[in-house]
């Protein structure tokens, strides 16, 4: 599979992005990842922050690359071309798909359930993905950093 395959199966659009626009998406990832360090939030919601963080700063790479996730299954597709844009271990995105997963049903069908070190990994998890896709957009589309 390739980000060509997925467009051919529409599950991403041909996207024209903007230095302001990768510059407002890694900002809320940078707002994301504060605001998840706030421990009187609970590990359920520090996750889910976190987990928003980490979708900005992948939705940053897909943009850079010159796509969008379409709506459905969009949070999916976006942890998913990770491996695409700025080439993501394998073992990390499952991960990040496993943090999604217990996201869902923390937000939707049960609290409680996050551990405080499942919401620590989450947090690890975007900050370091935040830097690997900021670096990864500096070397292959510098004209996209100048509002960073």
């Amino acid at each position: 599979m390739s980000l060509a395959d997925w467009l051919k199966d529409k599950f991403i659009e041909i996207h024209r992005p903007s230095a302001r626009e990768i510059a407002n998406l890694l900002h809320i990832c940078d707002r994301d990842l504060e605001k998840a360090l706030i421990p009187d939030l609970g590990s359920d919601w520090r996750l889910s922050i976190a987990h928003n963080a980490a979708l900005q700063a992948a939705t940053a790479a897909l943009a850079a690359a010159g796509y969008r996730a379409r709506k459905e299954g969009q949070h999916y597709r976006v942890l998913q071309s990770l491996a695409f844009t700025i080439n993501t271990d394998p073992a990390i995105i499952k991960q990040l798909d496993k943090f999604r997963k217990k996201r869902n049903i923390s937000d939707y069908d049960r609290a409680g359930m996050v551990t405080e070190q499942e919401a620590e990994e989450m947090i690890a998890l975007a900050k370091q993905l935040r830097d690997d896709v900021e670096q990864w957009i500096r070397k292959n589309h510098p004209g996209l950093t100048k509002e960073l």
